[in-house]
């Protein structure tokens, strides 16, 4: 007979307590600063970052409380999908306020906390939930009454005990490992950013001599390179939004209209809009042969000041703007490795006040220096480049790889011994 066998199933709703105890309600009437967590304090490991303090009285109208004990599970996507939950300990006043999209489990005593918690994020539990959300897409939540009838095997509270440092232990192991795989991925990030940031601002012979460029995000460079504006050998412009009420704009479209996503590549790989001939000529929209270089000009995130390269004709919104270089000045993919050297002091220097406030103006694009070494430089210098990256994208698929495969066997190994068929691992342990 199979050990899950004997232990009796349940549902959640009847190991769960309903109003808080004598001691929780005594925390909850003297408390007068407390915890805050939004959803970005909890970890998809059961991490809770603790380090937000508000006053109760502020707080406790619009938030979810919990106490010292409970887990917490995020019920909205995609946090649910990915595993954002924790035990609740250490809190101040024994008590905090989280997000409200959160879901609230107190363990009765019979039930222990920690094998609660993986009981939690098992894929089971995981699978069973995310197929049980409601509401529109983007914004399904896994519905209370899926956490209170939610059926599983009880063990005995010794055996829960047992189960939970087992996997204190395990996943601490596995967790550790992924952190220093992870680290590892992050440190060569750095490298390669620098190899690459390196190569276009210094060039690859270390010995040839230097001059000062007289810009300040740039330093000294080789002496023979030249110093110029972008509109001195390029033309600079940028797009428009047709008005999207318009069908005759939109509808059977097959001209791509890109938006300011597509800096998060290298090189564009997926149109997400068309227009039509229509809105190329009623809206005066640019039509931009490659290659060209295209750079965000707007937002206060991280893509302002981003580029990409545009390997196809096509026409761009208002959030971006396009460099047409000179063919026998400039090549494009090494433009765009330039501005990534030049990207904080580009999104800087464009903070400004005003209706450009956060903007990159065209008129900032074409004035703005840069260094240019020859053309045949250049290609030497991309050639370097993508030998290097190559060599470093592969140690990072091969990290990647291994991480992801730790956090599979994690995620099993929780599975497996919250179902009781990791028994004699777990009585050994």
């Amino acid at each position: 007979m199979s050990t899950i066998a004997v232990w009796p199933e349940t549902r959640m709703r009847f190991l769960l307590q309903r109003r808080p105890t004598a001691k929780q309600s005594y925390a909850l009437q003297t408390a007068e600063e407390v915890n805050f967590v939004p959803m970005e304090a909890v970890g998809e490991n059961g991490s809770l970052d603790l380090s937000r303090i508000r006053s109760k009285k502020d707080i406790e109208q619009s938030y979810t409380l919990f106490f010292e004990g409970d887990v917490v599970v995020a019920k909205i996507t995609p946090c649910f999908e990915n595993g954002k939950g924790a035990l609740a300990t250490r809190l101040n006043a024994g008590l905090a306020y989280g997000t409200t999209e959160l879901h609230v489990l107190s363990p009765l005593p019979q039930l222990d906390g920690r094998f609660l918690f993986y009981l939690t994020i098992n894929h089971t539990f995981r699978i069973q939930g995310e197929a049980a959300m409601k509401g529109a897409a983007g914004q399904k939540r896994v519905p209370d009454e899926f956490i209170q009838d939610f059926r599983f095997h009880v063990p005995p509270l010794d055996t829960q005990r047992r189960i939970a440092d087992y996997l204190d232990t395990e996943t601490a192991q596995i967790d550790a490992l992924i952190a220093e795989k992870e680290r590892m991925l992050a440190l060569l990030t750095e490298k390669r950013a620098a190899l690459v940031s390196r190569a276009v601002t210094r060039g690859l012979d270390p010995t040839v001599p230097l001059k000062p460029s007289g810009l300040e995000w740039l330093g000294d460079i080789p002496e023979h390179w030249e110093v110029v504006r972008f509109k001195h050998f390029s033309r600079i412009g940028n797009g428009s939004t047709p008005n999207r009420d318009n069908p005759q704009y939109w509808e059977g479209g097959d001209y791509p209209w890109l938006n300011s996503s597509v800096v998060n590549s290298r090189k564009i790989e997926e149109i997400s809009r068309y227009v039509t001939e229509v809105a190329l000529t009623e809206c005066h929209l640019p039509k931009i042969d490659p290659p060209s270089l295209l750079v965000a000009i707007t937002g206060q995130g991280k893509t302002r000041g981003k580029s990409t390269v545009l390997e196809f004709e096509a026409t761009i919104n208002q959030h971006l703007a396009y460099i047409k270089p000179s063919k026998e000045c400039a090549d494009c993919l090494y433009l765009s490795y330039l501005l990534d050297a030049a990207y904080e002091f580009m999104r800087s220097d464009s903070d400004g006040a005003g209706s450009t406030r956060g903007a990159i103006t065209c008129e900032q694009l074409g004035n703005f220096y840069i260094s240019l070494p020859p053309l045949t430089e250049q290609l030497t210098i991309l050639n370097f480049i993508d030998k290097e990256v190559s060599e470093f994208e592969q140690i990072e698929q091969d990290l990647r790889c291994s991480v992801s495969l730790l956090k599979e066997r994690r995620s099993a190994l929780i599975t497996a011994a919250v179902t009781g068929q990791l028994e004699r691992a777990v009585m050994a342990a």
